[in-house]
C-alpha cells in the first residue's frame, strides 16, 4: 500500500501535515476529509529499492527537529504494548505510524512498516536508519524477533532508553548552570575589555602622569584585546583544529581517552559513566537473548573510549578461549573492583545479567551524587572568579580617578 504525505487545514483553520498509507489519492482525501482534515496538497509515494518510500521530491525536504531518546522510548513502549496485545506486526507499525507526533520519525515508521510489509525482519527494517536506532536497538530487537519474544524485549529496550536519556539528562542538567555562568562572565569582561575601560581609561593616558600599576596592566591588557583580537581568535581557531586532528589519531585518540580517565577532578565522573555504561548495556543486552560475544562487540562501540574498548576485546577474546570475563576486567586495573567482583560472582551464580544491573544502578547513583557535589563546589568557584576579575577592572579604574588631583598637581 503506498504512502503519502499530505498538507491541510482542518476545521478550525489549523495547519497540519502527515504521513498515511492508503489505496489512492482519491482514498486518502475520503479518509481525510472524515477526520476533518481538508487537503492543500498531497505528495505520492513510490518503493524504490525495497527501502525508499517517498519520492525525491519527498526525500530532498528537510524535516526540521531531532528525533531525541525520549521520542524512541515513547515509540518503543508503544510499539510494545500493541505487540503485546496480539496485534499483527505490521498493523502494529500503522496503528504506531498514527500515534507518532514528531514529522521524522513519523516517516522512519512508515518506511519500516513497508519493509516489515515487503518480508524483511524488523531488525533489519530498523537496520536502515542507524541514525536512529543504535546497534544496540537493532541487535536487542532482533533476539526478541528470533527467541519470539519481541514484545518483551521492546519492553526492557524502552526502560533501557529511557534510563539512558534520564542520566544524560540529569548530567547535562547539573552542568547547565555553570556553563551558562561562565559564557555570560565572559561575555561581560569581553565587553568592558573592548568598549568600556578604553573610553574610560583614556582620559588617564591624556593627563601623562604616572598610572598605578593595576592600571597600567588594565590600558595594557584593553589595548592588546581592542588591536590583536582577531589573532587571539585565530590562534584558537588553530588549536582547536589541530587538537581535533591529533584526536583522531591512534596514539592521540589512546592519549585523550586516557587523559579523560585519569583527569584530576572529572576522571573520577568520566569513569564511572563508563562504567554505568558498560553495565547496564552489557546486562541489557544478555538479558535480551544477544550472544554473550555479540553483545560484548556491541558494548565496545558504546563506550566512547578506546582504552576501555581494547580490554572489552580482551575479554571477548578470554571468553573465547574459555577465560572468564572478570580475568581481563581486573588485569587491566582500569576497571573499579566493584565491576569484576560484581561480574565474577554473576558468572559462578549464573547471575550475570542481575549483578551487571546492580553495578549499573550503583554507578548511576554514585554520578548523581558526584555531579551534585561539584556543581555545588564550582558554582561559589565561578563567582569568586568573576568577582574577582570585575573587583580588578574596577579597582584599577577607581584608584587613578581617587588619585586624579594629586596627579593633576604633579
Amino acid at each position: 500500500m503506498p504512502v503519502y504525505e499530505y498538507t491541510g487545514l482542518t476545521e478550525a483553520g489549523r495547519q497540519v501535515k502527515g504521513l498515511r498509507d492508503a489505496d489512492n489519492i482519491r482514498t486518502l482525501r475520503g479518509l481525510l476529509k472524515r477526520d476533518g482534515v481538508f487537503v492543500t496538497a498531497i505528495s505520492e509515494g513510490e518503493a524504490r529499492g525495497g527501502s525508499e518510500v517517498l519520492t525525491k521530491e519527498v526525500d530532498l525536504r528537510k524535516i526540521r527537529g531531532r528525533v531525541g531518546a525520549e521520542d524512541i522510548a515513547i515509540m518503543t513502549r508503544q510499539l510494545a504494548t500493541l505487540v503485546s496485545s496480539g496485534v499483527p506486526l505490521v498493523e502494529a507499525l500503522t496503528a504506531l505510524q498514527d500515534q507518532v507526533d514528531h514529522p521524522r520519525l513519523k516517516r522512519i515508521v512508515g518506511r519500516v512498516k513497508q519493509r516489515v510489509n515487503e518480508g524483511a525482519s524488523l531488525g533489519d527494517a530498523l537496520e536502515e536508519h542507524p541514525k536512529l536506532f543504535s546497534h544496540i536497538y537493532v541487535n536487542m530487537v532482533r533476539a526478541g524477533e528470533s527467541s519470539g519474544a519481541l514484545d518483551v524485549v521492546l519492553v526492557r529496550l524502552a526502560a533501557f532508553t529511557e534510563g539512558q536519556a534520564r542520566l544524560r539528562q540529569k548530567v547535562a542538567s547539573a552542568l547547565m548552570y555553570p556553563v551558562i555562568m561562565v559564557v555570560i562572565g565572559v561575555a561581560i569582561l569581553a565587553i568592558l575589555m573592548t568598549v568600556v575601560v578604553p573610553k574610560v581609561t583614556q582620559m588617564f593616558q591624556d593627563i601623562g602622569a604616572t598610572l598605578p600599576l593595576t592600571t597600567r596592566l588594565l590600558i595594557g591588557t584593553a589595548e592588546f584585546s581592542e588591536s590583536y583580537w582577531w589573532l587571539v581568535l585565530g590562534l584558537l581557531l588553530l588549536f582547536v583544529i589541530s587538537f581535533r586532528w591529533w584526536i583522531k589519531t591512534e596514539t592521540g585518540k589512546a592519549s585523550w581517552h586516557r587523559f579523560l580517565l585519569n583527569a584530576p577532578i572529572f576522571g573520577s565522573v568520566n569513569r564511572m559513566l563508563a562504567m554505568a555504561r558498560f553495565s547496564r548495556t552489557l546486562g541489557t543486552l544478555l538479558r535480551s537473548g544477544v550472544p554473550i560475544v555479540s553483545a560484548l562487540n556491541i558494548v565496545r562501540n558504546v563506550l566512547n573510549n578506546v582504552v576501555l574498548a581494547k580490554i572489552v576485546d580482551e575479554a571477548r577474546d578470554a571468553i573465547q578461549e574459555g577465560e572468564s570475563i572478570a580475568s581481563p576486567l581486573k588485569r587491566s586495573g582500569e576497571f573499579p573492583p566493584l565491576v569484576y567482583h560484581m561480574v565474577a560472582i554473576g558468572e559462578r551464580s549464573g547471575q550475570l545479567e542481575e549483578m551487571l544491573h546492580n553495578a549499573a544502578e550503583a554507578y548511576e547513583s554514585q554520578v548523581e551524587s558526584r555531579i551534585a557535589g561539584l556543581t555545588s563546589l564550582l558554582e561559589p568557584i565561578l563567582i569568586v572568579v568573576m568577582g574577582g576579575a570585575v573587583a580588578f577592572i574596577v579597582f584599577s579604574i577607581l584608584m587613578p580617578i581617587l588619585r586624579l588631583n594629586t596627579m593633576i598637581q604633579a
